[in-house]
């Protein structure tokens, strides 16, 4: 999709995460969607892309959980989905599952061809990667964490960085081992918590060093995991970035004093 292709609907998969941990980035993305005079259209019955059963092996009842998607997005309208990993799952992931069935591979194919994850919208089709000069922004510093999924399958650091670059006062802190995974990987925080906690600690520290101080991701998993760490420091006296998502961090470095100020707002 190039940046002439602005539809006048889009549909919005917002992830279980989304919806049920961090509604606010949700509501940010949208809103900037929105602002461009596109109609957003949310399907209530929407819930999740399966990716936690599919990567933990569970082929069977991902296909139950994508299944009970399918349907939902029957006009040729764009899919924006505000998270790297559960885009890559449906584009990638969700014609394998149904592969073997006619018509439900024709529909797992169909939606696969109209997804797009939400920063690499933001920039092509929104065009929010234009610079924006303002002598009077607050200056901050700013590191990106990209899911291993977003970056490896996606390639989701390349439009958030771009688009971060874009926003006023901005500067971009490269933090150590960036390409490296925070510990979350969905069901594998819950079954190696031990490995999870060091790997998400190992990150903060990273982040820490660069003299960030927002943390931003498109990932809410990510986000989720990196943030609950963080106020467990904090609460010892540590100081650490703030943790938001992109679309929460654009709309706040635009003016909006209605943007989620962290991931959990």
């Amino acid at each position: 999709m190039s940046s002439i292709d602005k539809p006048a609907q889009v549909y919005f998969f917002s992830t279980c995460v989304v919806d049920l941990m961090a509604p606010g980035a949700g509501l940010d993305a949208i809103t900037l969607i929105r602002e461009a005079g596109i109609e957003v259209i949310f399907p209530a019955d929407q819930s999740c892309c399966g990716q936690p059963a599919y990567t933990s092996g569970f082929n069977d009842e991902a296909r139950q959980v994508a299944r009970a998607q399918l349907r939902l997005f029957d006009k040729p309208w764009p899919i924006v989905v505000p998270s790297g990993s559960c885009a890559g799952m449906m584009v990638l992931h969700w014609p394998r599952l149904f592969r073997d069935d006619p018509q439900l591979g024709k529909l797992a194919s169909d939606i696969a061809s109209r997804v797009v994850e939400w920063t690499h919208f933001a920039r092509d089709v929104l065009g929010l990667a234009q610079p924006v000069q303002d002598a009077l922004a607050n200056p901050v510093k700013v590191a990106l964490h990209t899911s291993c999924s977003a970056r490896r399958e996606m390639g989701c650091h390349i439009p958030s960085e771009t688009l971060l670059r874009a926003l006023p006062g901005v500067e971009v802190v490269e933090q150590a081992r960036a390409a490296e995974c925070c510990g979350f990987g969905g069901t594998f925080s819950a079954r190696h918590p031990a490995i999870s906690g060091a790997m998400v600690n190992d990150k903060l520290d990273s982040v820490r060093d660069s003299g960030a101080e927002v943390l931003v991701s498109g990932d809410c998993g990510c986000l989720l995991n990196m943030h609950l760490a963080a106020e467990k420091r904090r609460g010892a006296g540590e100081t650490l970035p703030r943790v938001v998502h992109l679309a929460s961090f654009m709309r706040e470095r635009m003016g909006a004093t209605d943007a989620a100020k962290q991931v959990t707002d």
